[in-house]
């Protein structure tokens, strides 16, 4: 089902927006600045409500960022991220690229990992480990495209001087009060940031930093700074929400994949 769903949503990118509204998602998997329940959506298209209480924190005081969400990075397009009046600063090169893609030759369509910041409409999991003694390793678990996972290091380690460049790079993490912080370096230059096409290329280093504000809700408030594609370091801010309840299920992309078919024309949110 949520294979069918993928394809709804790429047929949904093509309809026009208005501002920064984007068309309805199923299940909720909308960008942060979509409204959650447009009028006239009905229900099939409203995201469920978000659990409210207090932030829950491991025996080391810590916030516990486990669970499993939905959202938290760009879908559509880069700039729903933006603060108000904010642009993405494109290099004329890097414009020349977004300007030339198209739709049918996006990675994330075409069953391959969606890089950072960007993610896939489908639930994803954090999984902190080890929880009763000093933590080493958190995991991201995304149930979308080839099951991928990120693996993030929190045990004081540096980044190595030259990483092998992957989808989702090499990240180390540190705690700042309350916020987890990710630095994130050694990308290849593979996934798009979004639908629309917006490029990187390996030169790319991502600052996360992930804040539980409540019981049910997630903030990504990411930085990117590649000099290969844009003119200076930019910030986006993302939600992700807690779906109570919620479990990975099983989702092989590459079975039955007709999503491609349907995407003709330049990416276009």
């Amino acid at each position: 089902m949520r294979k069918l769903l993928l394809l709804s949503l790429m047929l949904g990118l093509s309809l026009p927006v208005v501002g920064q509204s984007q068309a309805p998602l199923p299940r909720g998997a909308n960008d942060p600045a979509a409204p959650t329940s447009p009028a006239g959506s009905g229900a099939l298209n409203r995201a469920p409500a978000v659990p409210k209480g207090p932030v829950p924190r491991l025996p080391d005081g810590t916030p516990d960022l486990s669970g499993v969400w939905q959202n938290g990075g760009p879908i559509q397009d880069l700039a729903v991220g933006l603060a108000p009046g904010e642009t993405i600063p494109l290099l004329p090169e890097a414009k020349k690229i977004m300007e030339a893609r198209q739709s049918k030759d996006d990675p994330e369509a075409n069953c391959l990992p969606t890089g950072v910041p960007r993610i896939a409409p489908y639930p994803w999991r954090i999984i902190q480990h080890p929880t009763h003694t000093k933590p080493t390793h958190i995991f991201f678990l995304f149930e979308g495209n080839i099951h991928s996972y990120r693996q993030i290091f929190i045990d004081g380690r540096k980044h190595p001087e030259d990483p092998d460049p992957s989808w989702y790079g090499h990240s180390i993490a540190r705690w700042d009060g309350d916020t987890l912080v990710i630095d994130t370096v050694g990308f290849n230059d593979r996934f798009w940031f979004d639908f629309r096409g917006h490029p990187h290329t390996d030169k790319l280093h991502t600052i996360e930093r992930w804040t539980r504000k409540d019981y049910g809700t997630l903030e990504n408030k990411v930085t990117i700074d590649d000099p290969g594609a844009y003119s200076r370091p930019f910030t986006l801010t993302f939600v992700a929400n807690l779906r109570v309840g919620e479990e990975l299920i099983e989702y092989i992309c590459n079975e039955n994949n007709q999503d491609v078919s349907h995407l003709v024309g330049p990416a276009r949110p």
